[in-house]
């Protein structure tokens, strides 16, 4: 079957966090999952369209962006590959409210939701924790939310970058990292302008506060101090 090379991938989710491989195979089929392939740049979901099924990346990467009137673009977040993603939409019935686009070429496993969460007939073994599994995701995906307004929160552009760089840093442990963003995707995903941000980083930088480059950053000591 297909969609058995992926089951490695799936075994790391959320969705089907303890679940043994085999008793994922045996979903394949218990709640309904499509293979769908994505070339870069086309989008994977809509805002305002309706979305029954739970995706889940294993392939590639995606990027999570919503557009105004205007065209003005704001990038929420990216998606590796073993991530879940719309299962907010999915469990709640309501329209997708931003944009997801292939940042790669990606290819995305769709569980039905309606066959997770209703009683299964072939009674499947692991299908209680899948549902649990669910909402802890869910739950989850609250808790980045309010750490990205966190960010945005801040009222200069040196201070959402001090309070995203800082996050980053504690996430990876270290004071050298990588983030998953180009300067552009950073902009937007901080809802700042570029050009003040480069120059922003570059001041800092010149204080001495970080180092940087392209993606890669370094957080000095004394950046704390500089709040």
């Amino acid at each position: 079957y297909f969609m058995k090379e992926y089951i490695s991938i799936l075994k790391r989710t959320l969705l089907f966090s303890g679940i043994d491989e085999v008793y994922i195979s045996e979903m394949f089929n218990c709640f309904d999952a499509k293979l769908f392939t994505y070339k870069k740049s086309e989008y994977v979901l809509r805002q305002g369209k309706s979305l029954n099924h739970i995706p889940i990346l294993v392939k590639g990467r995606l990027r999570i962006q919503n557009e105004d009137y205007w065209g003005n673009r704001s990038i929420l977040s990216n998606i590796d590959a073993g991530e879940m993603f719309g299962e907010s939409y999915a469990a709640g019935g309501e329209p997708v409210l931003n944009d997801v686009v292939a940042a790669q070429d990606s290819t995305v496993i769709f569980f039905d939701v309606k066959h997770i969460l209703t009683a299964c007939p072939s009674a499947c073994r692991f299908h209680t924790a899948v549902v649990q599994n669910l909402f802890l995701a869910i739950s989850e995906k609250n808790r980045i939310l309010v750490q990205k307004l966190g960010h945005m929160s801040k009222r200069t552009t040196r201070e959402k970058l001090i309070s995203y760089l800082s996050e980053e840093a504690k996430k990876h442990n270290s004071s050298h990292f990588e983030i998953p963003f180009n300067r552009q995707q950073l902009a937007d995903y901080l809802s700042v302008e570029r050009s003040a941000m480069s120059k922003e980083l570059c001041k800092m930088r010149d204080e001495g506060l970080i180092g940087f480059h392209k993606n890669r950053f370094e957080m000095k000591k004394t950046i704390f101090s500089s709040v």
